[in-house]
């Protein structure tokens, strides 16, 4: 059991050092590339911090632990809009009327939907995962073309042209290999450490594969998505923590889903069926409202996302839907 619990700090440590590293590195690389740092925000963070996902659910998926793969995508979603938002919002109120988010979050709701309805269909195989991965091309192509529209318009007087990944200074190109080898080597080095981490202790304790990958799995691999939305805050740029909870929760289930349904079967755990996937759908629409009328998401409303899930991991603590 130690050394299990040794595995998963090891794993966690290693996914975030290694995330870090390749979202340094690959904006870096594009910035030389001449990519503007607008659709490097849109793409490569964006993917960047959901990596540690999808490693643990690959590896977890060709190690024949689906259900671990699974619940990482549902938790890893319910702890973006809960935990994610809950955190910097009680630091500073996030502003959600600095930028349209409506269509990102009509879109993240109907992939929510379309997900809960592939889960009761049966195991998700490769058909559905190719519908998942061609969405994700579809959202990724109207993304970059709305990216190069706006860099393409006259500017507006007064207004800010927000460079979130733009560095004034080039960085070497040693460094930046460095950190793209760090990122490449110890995403899944780490993926696979707490993988097997997690499924000893899971073992060990009696406790199904699915409420693992709901909780410490999810949560550990949600730390890129936390620190990047506590340093907004912290740098006055709160509102930039609502486009990254969006994005991220439609990479997860487009890509990380999409590319583990390739690799084979992914069987839905009963528990998630009868109360996981609620969960996920309830956290989403509570967005709605933010997300339409422009509301700030204030300390009061932060603690309130903190607290449901605080209460969310004692219903999983007491059994609920299993």
């Amino acid at each position: 059991m130690a050394s299990d619990l040794v595995l998963v700090a090891v794993g966690l440590v290693a996914l975030v050092l290694a995330g870090d590293a390749l979202v340094r590195g690959a904006v870096a690389l594009s910035l030389r590339l001449g990519i503007p740092a607008l659709i490097v925000s849109l793409t490569v963070v964006a993917f960047g911090t959901s990596a540690p996902e999808m490693m643990v659910s690959v590896v977890a998926v060709v190690d024949g632990a689906p259900a671990l793969a699974l619940g990482n995508v549902v938790g890893s979603n319910i702890a973006n809009v809960l935990l994610v938002l809950g955190l910097p919002a009680l630091m500073v109120s996030i502003r959600t009327d600095e930028g349209n988010y409506r269509r990102d979050y009509l879109f993240m709701l109907g992939i929510t939907v379309l997900f809960i309805g592939l889960a009761f269909a049966g195991p998700i195989r490769w058909p559905q995962a190719l519908l998942l991965l061609c969405l994700l091309v579809a959202m990724m192509t109207s993304q970059v073309r709305a990216a190069v529209t706006f860099r393409a318009r006259p500017p507006v007087p007064g207004e800010e042209d927000i460079e979130l990944v733009a560095s004034p200074v080039p960085m070497p190109g040693l460094r930046m290999g460095l950190l793209l080898a760090l990122g490449l080597v110890g995403l899944p080095l780490g993926a696979h450490f707490l993988v097997e981490g997690a499924t000893g202790i899971a073992r060990g304790f009696g406790i199904s594969e699915a409420v693992i990958g709901l909780t410490l799995v999810a949560v550990g691999t949600s730390l890129p998505e936390l620190a990047t939305s506590v340093a907004a805050a912290l740098k006055g740029r709160a509102d930039v923590a609502l486009g990254n909870v969006i994005g991220s929760n439609i990479f997860n289930v487009l890509a990380i889903v999409g590319v583990a349904g390739l690799l084979g079967p992914l069987p839905m755990p009963p528990q998630l069926l009868l109360f996981d996937l609620w969960v996920m759908l309830a956290a989403s629409l509570l967005l709605g409202p933010i997300v339409f009328r422009g509301l700030p998401i204030g300390r009061g409303s932060g603690a309130v996302l903190v607290a449901a899930y605080a209460g969310y991991l004692g219903a999983l603590a007491l059994g609920v839907g299993q």
